[in-house]
C-alpha cells in the first residue's frame, strides 16, 4: 500500500503541474511572436506531460484526484497576463521557476523519469526570456543570453573607473573629516595613508571574494550542465532548440541547429554553457587574484590626489592643495565616466565634482563639530 505522504505530494506536485501548463496555454495564445508563441506551447505541452506522470502515479496508488483545475494564483497570473501581456508575468513566472527548479531533485520517481532535468531547463530558460524588456528576446538580452557581445574592454573600464573613484571619494572624505577636526597636517596625512592601506586592503579582498565566488558558482553550473548532457542528452538537445526559437529562428532551423550542436561530443558542453548559462567556459569570470590586485592599486591611483598635497604643504593651504587637486581627479573620472555612457563631459565632469565636494564638505564639517565636541582641536 502507498504511503499517503506519498500520495499527498504526488497530489502537490500535480496541481504545480496544473498551473504551469495552464499559464504556459495562456502566454502560448497571447504571444504575437510565433517562434516565442511555439516556446510557451512547448512548455505547456511539457507540464501537461508530467500532470499526465502524477495522475499514473495517483492511479497505480489507487487514489482520487479532482479534475484538473488552475490554482487561484495561476488564474491571476493568466488574467495578468490577458490584460497587461506576456512580458508583465513572464519575470515572475521566471522567479516561481528559480525557485522550484530543485524541487524534483530528491524524489526518487521525478529523477527516473527526467522531470528534474525539465524543470531546470525551464528555470534557465524563461531566465534568459525574463531578461527581455518585452516578451521577445531581443537586443541586448540576445547578447546577453548568447554570453557573447560583451564588451570586455567597457567591463574593464567601468571597474578601472569605480575603483578609481571609491579611492579617490573615501580618501577625500577622510582626509577632510580628520582636518576639520582640526589636526595637524602630518595627523591628517598619517590618517589619510591609514586610510588609503586600509581601503585598498577592503577593495582587493572583496574583489577577490567576488570573483572567486562567481567562478565557483560558474563551475557548479558547468557540472551540472555536464551532467544533464550526459544523462539527458535529447533533453538538453530539446531546450537549445527552445532558445534558438526564442531567439527568433524557425523551429525545424532551430532544431537542426541545435542537433548539429550537440552532436559534436567536443564542443556541446561548450555550446550549452554559452547558450544556457552565458558562460564562457575558457575564462569563468577571470582570476581573482588578478581582479584584487588591480582593485588595490586602482584605490590607490584614485586615493593618491587628496593626500598629495600634504606631503609639501600644511595648514590651511594643505586642505585648499587637496580640495584643488580632488577637483581635478573627479573631473577627470566625470570625463572617463563619458566615454561609458555618452553624457555631455561638461555636465559629466561638474556633476563629479558638486558630489564629491558635497561629501568632503560633509566630513569636514563633522569633523569639526567633533573636535569641538571633544576638544581634539591642536593647533597647526
Amino acid at each position: 500500500m502507498t504511503d499517503p505522504s506519498s500520495i499527498s505530494r504526488w497530489l502537490t506536485y500535480r496541481q504545480s503541474e496544473i498551473d504551469g501548463a495552464a499559464t504556459y496555454h495562456a502566454l502560448a495564445e497571447l504571444e504575437s511572436q510565433p517562434q516565442l508563441k511555439q516556446v510557451y506551447a512547448s512548455l505547456a505541452k511539457s507540464e501537461d506531460d508530467h500532470v499526465a506522470f502524477w495522475e499514473t502515479k495517483l492511479k497505480e496508488a489507487a487514489a482520487t484526484f479532482p479534475p484538473p483545475r488552475p490554482s487561484l494564483r495561476s488564474r491571476i497570473l493568466v488574467f495578468l497576463a490577458r490584460r497587461l501581456g506576456p512580458s508583465f508575468v513572464v519575470p515572475t513566472l521566471a522567479m516561481h521557476e528559480q525557485a522550484a527548479r530543485n524541487e524534483y531533485d530528491d524524489q526518487p520517481e521525478a529523477r527516473e523519469a527526467k522531470l528534474s532535468n525539465s524543470e531546470h531547463s525551464h528555470a534557465r530558460l524563461l531566465t534568459a526570456i525574463a531578461s527581455a524588456k518585452g516578451a521577445g528576446m531581443e537586443g541586448g538580452a540576445l547578447a546577453r543570453l548568447e554570453g557573447r557581445h560583451r564588451s570586455i574592454g567597457g567591463n574593464a573600464l567601468r571597474a578601472a573607473v569605480l575603483g578609481a573613484n571609491d579611492g579617490l571619494c573615501s580618501t577625500l572624505s577622510l582626509v577632510m573629516g580628520v582636518a576639520g577636526a582640526g589636526q595637524p597636517s602630518p595627523n591628517v596625512l598619517i590618517a589619510g595613508l591609514a586610510g588609503i592601506l586600509a581601503g585598498a586592503c577592503a577593495m582587493a579582498m572583496g574583489e577577490w571574494l567576488s570573483v572567486q565566488s562567481a567562478r565557483e558558482l560558474a563551475q557548479s553550473q558547468l557540472a551540472v550542465e555536464e551532467a544533464e548532457l550526459r544523462e539527458a542528452p535529447e533533453e538538453e538537445q530539446h531546450e537549445l532548440a527552445l532558445i534558438y526559437q526564442a531567439k527568433g529562428l524557425p523551429k525545424p532551423e532551430a532544431e537542426s541547429l541545435a542537433a548539429k550542436l550537440i552532436a559534436d561530443k567536443t564542443t556541446a558542453l561548450d555550446t550549452l554553457a554559452r547558450e544556457e548559462l552565458g558562460l564562457n567556459p575558457e575564462e569563468l569570470g577571470g582570476s581573482a587574484w588578478e581582479a584584487a590586485i588591480a582593485s588595490f592599486f586602482l584605490f590607490i591611483v584614485g586615493a593618491i590626489a587628496p593626500i598629495l598635497p600634504f606631503f609639501f604643504l600644511t595648514g590651511p593651504t594643505a586642505i585648499i592643495g587637496s580640495l584643488l587637486a580632488s577637483t581635478v581627479a573627479l573631473f577627470l573620472i566625470g570625463f572617463a565616466i563619458t566615454l561609458m555612457t555618452g553624457r555631455s563631459v561638461l555636465f559629466t565632469g561638474t556633476r563629479q565634482v558638486l558630489i564629491g565636494l558635497a561629501a568632503a564638505a560633509i566630513t569636514f564639517g563633522v569633523g569639526h563639530l567633533i573636535g569641538k565636541l571633544f576638544g581634539l582641536t591642536i593647533a597647526a
